[in-house]
């Protein structure tokens, strides 16, 4: 178990990942510092991060004067973040982690992932057709090169993670994707944990803030309507019971399956009650309540993708 943290699951490589962890998405660099400061001082180890969220650089500023100032040495945290799209074309992977690794202010990260399955040109107008199996063989290599400790995919699904695991590299040591009570991935857990996968969870609580989210341009993403998951009636019963929030049954419940997660947010109150899930334990019925939800409905449905060979999704668009 890691130093400070309350509780962590074993990768592959046999290094320990918090079972908790602070996402940043949307977490603008003029306040992301802040909330990692937060964060770590309430306990986080692990921060979790992308290229595409534009805010490497203020977090590598704040985790460097946490050091500095003796909160946290750099070997207690597990620091993950992501290669966009443009950063998955042929011969493009290490450059970017090394540009990555400068604004994050330090030489290694503990988990470098495949953001999409989908490469694109710098401006993402242009799809580039390379297969996941060509993807993941940068991603072994940047791994035996020793700049990123673990390696894995975001947002890939089943068939193929799989491929990748059939090239005989570097294990996928981690997977994260959408999951939530109202999107649980049964069947992809089940098949990480038979390949022996960390499963991350992001929009764990739903994502309610997902509505607010602005491109770079300005513009807004139109969102399909969906039920909130902090307002189920099962939650909010199990919240009761426990003397708990809506959103803390929603992580321990996380927790309990035995997965990973990254709630996002940016108030410090939220984020120490974001943290205080390992005080309490949902029983076996609590558990099963929530697990016989009737809803099932993916949020981010990562259209960009469509119309890309490798689509994660495209089962889905079809069914539709």
């Amino acid at each position: 178990m890691m130093s400070g943290t309350p509780h962590s699951l074993t990768l592959s490589t046999g290094t320990p990942i918090p079972t908790l962890g602070l996402g940043t998405w949307q977490s603008a660099p003029d306040v992301v510092g802040a909330a990692v400061k937060a964060a770590i001082k309430a306990g986080y180890r692990l921060i979790d991060t992308a290229t595409c969220y534009q805010n490497e650089e203020a977090i590598g500023t704040a985790i460097q004067e946490l050091i500095k100032e003796g909160v946290v040495k750099r070997e207690e945290l597990f620091i993950t973040t992501k290669a966009w799209t443009n950063e998955l074309a042929p011969g493009k992977l290490e450059s970017a982690l090394e540009e990555s690794l400068k604004r994050l202010k330090t030489d290694y990260v503990d988990l470098y992932l495949a953001h999409m399955p989908t490469a694109f040109n710098d401006d993402m107008t242009e799809k580039i057709a390379v297969s996941v199996e060509e993807i993941w063989k940068q991603f072994d290599a940047i791994h035996k090169k020793g700049l990123a400790k673990a390696v894995g995919v975001s947002n890939w699904n089943e068939k193929q993670i799989k491929k990748a695991l059939d090239l005989n590299l570097t294990p996928v040591h981690v997977s994260q994707v959408e999951l939530h009570l109202y999107f649980p991935q049964n069947e992809h857990v089940a098949f990480c944990k038979k390949h022996n996968i960390i499963v991350t969870s992001y929009a764990t609580l739903g994502s309610p803030g997902r509505v607010d989210f602005q491109l770079p341009n300005g513009g807004k993403l139109e969102w399909a309507p969906a039920p909130q998951d902090m307002e189920d009636q099962s939650v909010k019963d199990l919240a009761a019971k426990h003397g708990k929030t809506p959103a803390q049954i929603l992580l321990r419940h996380t927790l309990q399956r035995g997965l990973t997660m990254i709630p996002k947010s940016t108030n410090e109150a939220r984020i120490q009650e974001n943290h205080d899930i390992f005080d309490f334990q949902l029983t076996h019925d609590d558990m099963a309540k929530l697990q016989g939800t009737q809803v099932l409905q993916r949020l981010f449905l990562q259209d960009f993708m469509e119309g890309h060979p490798e689509d994660a999704f495209a089962d889905e668009r079809v069914k539709k």
